[in-house]
């Protein structure tokens, strides 16, 4: 389990970047495994979930999972919604108490959000789509229309390092389209391949949109093959599927 120095000490909060150990999944799944669209024994998955949920101290039914589609989605969970348990989109927001927000990721950055203030907790699923495409500004939007103002904090977890991301040309270009700034996130690597740092477009991205509390938790998911999953990895090694790691934050009772 990974955490963030900062977060591990506010007393009415949980939160944790679980790595793919203490589960019960076995072969390319082993062990950790939390991601029900994977082909893993599904209730192997169930048995990682309430796993899950008792390291998180909130019941089961109370974790809520994504159907991460690499969207800039973001919803907010309220009295009204708090019972359904997954959600079509790539970041939630709640104020609820004992409720657990849940991102998946196999590469693509979970980052945990928290506002002390207005006591306020979020998970994004940043992958370069969703972060291309504007997740980031969403959720930062929802936080100030439920009353954030600078008090938000951003956990950046475990993630794909730039060594191990190769893109084509026509990759790159879609972003410097996008702005010509964007050319810093990229180093030509040959034969029209280049190598992309997620992390550090996402880190700058926050920091844009005025979030200076940022940690960042800089572990590489595709060479750390012990704790972490990697969707890249998997198929470097022509495996059919991959595991899921789950990241985790929740509001306690004061």
């Amino acid at each position: 389990m990974f955490y963030s120095k900062k977060l591990k000490k506010i007393k009415n909060l949980n939160h944790c970047f679980f790595s793919r150990k203490s589960g019960f999944s076995k072969g390319i799944y082993k062990s950790l495994n939390c991601g029900p669209g994977s082909d893993d024994n599904k209730k192997d998955i169930k048995k990682n979930l309430k796993f899950v949920s008792n390291f998180m101290k909130i019941k089961k039914k109370n974790l809520i999972l994504m159907q991460q589609t690499h969207s800039n989605k973001i919803i907010v969970i309220n009295n009204k919604n708090k019972n359904k348990n997954k959600f079509k989109c790539d970041g939630l927001v709640t104020k609820i108490q004992n409720i657990g927000l849940g991102v998946l990721t196999a590469d693509c950055v979970p980052i945990i959000f928290y506002d002390s203030k207005n006591q306020l907790i979020g998970v994004v699923h940043a992958g370069w789509k969703g972060a291309f495409t504007g997740i980031l500004e969403n959720v930062v939007k929802i936080f100030k229309k439920l009353g954030s103002k600078n008090e938000i904090f951003a956990a950046i977890g475990p993630c794909i390092d730039i060594k191990n991301y190769e893109v084509d040309s026509s990759f790159k270009k879609k972003f410097i389209k996008k702005s010509k700034k964007n050319s810093f996130f990229f180093i030509k690597k040959n034969n029209n391949k280049f190598l992309f740092d997620l992390r550090k477009f996402v880190i700058n991205k926050l920091s844009y949109l005025g979030i200076n509390k940022i940690e960042n938790l800089n572990y590489n998911t595709f060479t750390n093959s012990r704790n972490f999953y990697s969707f890249r990895r998997s198929k470097s090694l022509g495996e059919t599927d991959y595991g899921r790691c789950i990241s985790v934050i929740a509001l306690k009772n004061d």
